[in-house]
This record gives structure tokens, sequence and C-alpha cells, in this order.
């Protein structure tokens, strides 16, 4: 699997902080208001965060100013994706007036439609400031066509939002459909294959040659891919590529749950693979020939990924029934793709693992998030919860991704409302690629 951030740039020590502390005591405060309370905090990384000039969603924010690799201003794509369904969630709760959240979402695409494209395609990163693309590696340095998806995934939600609005909306949402009907998802076949690629570089091609199989975070790929009016790929790519003609199915135990899928390189993957495809997509009674109950599915990942914590074979401190939770993030060893098995296991806590699987597992997602709380300022800032921490190392980075604060919002939006899942499922394109890809 890819790791998702440079562990080069992302290794250095990580400094403090101070912020204010929550004025509630934990066992006093409703789980609507401690949700309200989390979700408004982490939709200001997006809103208040954002970089000014874009909009969009900035890489990392960092309470301490240290950014080694003079990036504050560097935007990410898949977060931004991820960070426009946290604001437009805002905006219907009120923490901003309509207006407002109109003008953002009209700097957010005229951004957009300058910025660097590659066959329709976004970077992984731009520079803020001029929309040209920062490398993510040497020869990734043109279209990433999954972080391109997290983005579609959240420009089709803001579509459905703003289609019957006012005249201002109405222009909007068909700007909107322009920079989706522009992603040429068939390009990313390599010259016709039944597969997608994540990558292709203006000056190096296919060189990082990364085909995409499942079951990872991408998913929701191959359902855009499908289902463009434009572009759209025929049915067998999603068989021959993204289920290797059946091989994605694989049942197995892990933490005696029942798994149903094959996930990449590993018996149970971290916990963004049970979140970002999930963000606007619904899985809920969701099925197709490869698994029978995705929401069960990653139901159980969410479990497993619990009864490790608790279960705590490498005997960290703080793990348990109230403070779990692996994925990919932050770490004691720069950035890295925590998961539930002791080799992936680095004593790290990351609070978006639980609080972002909170559709899944309400219950005890609201235990860690109203336990996190209690934790006060260690944890707590300006922005949301912090990252990562390890109780074991006394490690309390006071800094953010974007990557990660995004799916916080948008789930506890889901689990509240149902919104963003609405939004984006009833998209016709949408509809027309699940129908076509077979599922129910």
């Amino acid at each position: 699997m890819k790791i998702r951030y440079s562990l080069l740039l992302l290794s250095l020590l990580l400094g403090f902080t101070q912020c204010k502390s929550p004025n509630v005591k934990p066992d006093r405060i409703s789980n609507e208001a401690l949700m309200d309370t989390v979700q408004r905090r982490t939709f200001n990384y997006f809103w208040d965060g954002a970089e000014p000039n874009s909009g969009l969603a900035r890489e990392r924010i960092h309470m301490d100013g240290v950014y080694p690799e003079n990036d504050k201003n560097v935007i990410t794509t898949g977060g931004s994706g991820f960070g426009i369904m946290a604001v437009l969630a805002g905006i219907d709760r009120g923490y901003v007036t309509r207006a407002e959240g109109l003008a953002r979402m009209e700097r957010i695409v005229s951004f957009l439609e300058k910025a660097d494209r590659f066959y329709g395609a976004y970077p992984h990163w731009w520079y803020g400031d001029t929309g040209k693309v920062k490398p993510f590696g040497q020869k990734d340095n043109g279209g990433d066509l999954v972080e391109t998806a997290f983005l579609m995934q959240g420009l089709l939600a803001v579509h459905q939002y703003y289609i019957n609005g006012s005249a201002g909306e109405q222009v909007l949402a068909k700007r909107i459909d322009t920079l989706w009907r522009d992603v040429d998802w068939n390009f990313y076949r390599q010259n016709g294959q039944n597969v997608l690629y994540w990558h292709w570089s203006p000056e190096y091609g296919w060189e990082m040659n990364f085909p995409v199989h499942g079951y990872n975070e991408c998913l929701i790929m191959y359902i855009l891919a499908a289902a463009s009016p434009t572009h759209g790929v025929p049915t067998a790519v999603y068989n021959e590529g993204w289920a290797e003609n059946g091989a994605i199915v694989e049942p197995h135990k892990v933490e005696d749950i029942e798994l149903h899928l094959r996930y990449q390189g590993c018996k149970a993957g971290p916990l963004f693979w049970a979140h970002y495809s999930f963000l606007g997509l619904n899985p809920t009674d969701l099925k197709d020939k490869y698994c029978t109950d995705y929401f069960n599915e990653m139901r159980n990942l969410t479990l497993i990924n619990r009864a490790y914590c608790i279960r705590n074979p490498k005997g960290w401190k703080g793990f348990g029934a109230n403070c779990w939770g692996l994925t990919a993030s932050y770490s004691v060893k720069g950035y890295a793709a925590h998961a539930p098995n002791e080799q992936s296991d680095y004593g790290v806590i990351s609070p978006t693992a639980a609080l972002s699987s909170i559709v899944y597992t309400p219950e005890y997602s609201l235990e860690v998030m109203r336990h996190l709380y209690g934790m006060g300022d260690k944890v707590f800032g300006p922005y949301g919860f912090y990252d990562a921490f390890s109780e074991t190392d006394n490690w309390y980075p006071q800094r953010y991704l974007a990557i990660d604060q995004g799916p916080i919002a948008v789930m506890i939006e889901n689990y509240r409302t149902g919104l963003l899942w609405k939004l984006f499922m009833s998209h016709p394109d949408v509809q027309v690629g699940l129908e076509k890809l077979g599922f129910k």
C-alpha cells in the first residue's frame, strides 16, 4: 500500500504549544453537545485554517509554527475534498452563513479551474499561491487519480447542495459539473488496460507504475470512474482491476471477528480504509457481488481495530476500551500507517480512527470522544483533536493533517443527519455508476 505522506518530510521531532482547555467537564456534557463541539472545532481547520488564496485545505497546520520544508501554504487535493464536505456541513448547520459559504465555494472552484491538471486529474499537492504542482516525490509530479477521486466526491456533494438553489448557486453547480466531466478516467487505464493507475507524470509518464487493486481506501475511485458521463470506464475495469476477477474475496477472521474481503498487504487494514471512500458513498445496505454488506464489513474492521487495542499485546500505556484507534497519521516514527497488528502498532493513538468510525460504532466511538475531550489541551486544540499522541512516549504533538481532520467532521455529520451521504448518493451520475457496477 502506498504510504500517503513522505516519511522524510515528517520524521522530524514535533513541538508543543498551549491552547485553551474545554470549559465543560466531560461527564457533564451531552453526546449531542460533545459532537457539535468536536465537529465545529474540526470545521474550523477548513474554514479559519484554510489557505487564503485558494480557500482549500492546507496539507498540515502546526501550532508551533515550525514547518521544516517551508510548506505552510501547500494544499492537498484529497484533504481538500474531505474539507469541502466538512465546510458544506458547517454551512448547513449555520456555523457560517449561506452567503459566506457560497463565496468560499466560489473561491475554491475558481482556483480549481486554473490549477494544474493532467488529463483532468489533479496532483497530490499544489502551491496555494500559484496553483502549480508541488511534487509529492520526484516522479509523482503529475496527476494523482486517487486524490482526484476524493476531491470529486466532495465536489459532487456540493453540486447537489446547490443545483436547485439560488441563481448564483446553480451557476456554481454547473461549473463544478464541468470540472467533474473533465476528468479523463480512461486515460489512467494506461493504454486501455482493465485497471486504473494511481499516477501519471508529464515528465516521467507511467514510471510510478502503480495499478490499484482492492481492498483499500480506493473504492470510490473505481465507482466515480464508472460514473463519469464523459470518460466512464467499462465494468470490466472494476471486475478485473479492483476486484482482480474475484480474488478480492477472501473470508477470514482477525481478533475472532469475520472479514469477507482481502485487505491489500495485511489481514485488516488501517481504519482510513473504512472512511475515505464512505464519506459520500453510503455503505448502509450497500452490496455488490464481492461483498454482501459493506457497512457490516467496515463495522467489523472497526471492531477488530478496537479489539486489538483492548487486547493491547504490546502493553502500551493508555490503550483500552475508551482509547483505541490505529490508522495512518503522524507517529513517533515519522509518518506511519498504524494497523491492528504488532508490526504496525507503535503505541500511537490517532483520534481520527475511532471518531471517524462513529457511523459504524457510535457507542464505542463516543466513549473515545468523551475520554479524549477529558484529556483537555494535551490533545484538543483550536481545530479539534490533534493528529496523534502516545501516552507511553509522553508524546503530544500539537499538529494537524487535513486528511485526518476531514473525516472526523464529515462522519460526525453523517451520523447526526446523513447529510453528505444524502447529497452524494443523490447525484444522477453516481447512481448510474453504482448500477453499472452491479451495486445494490
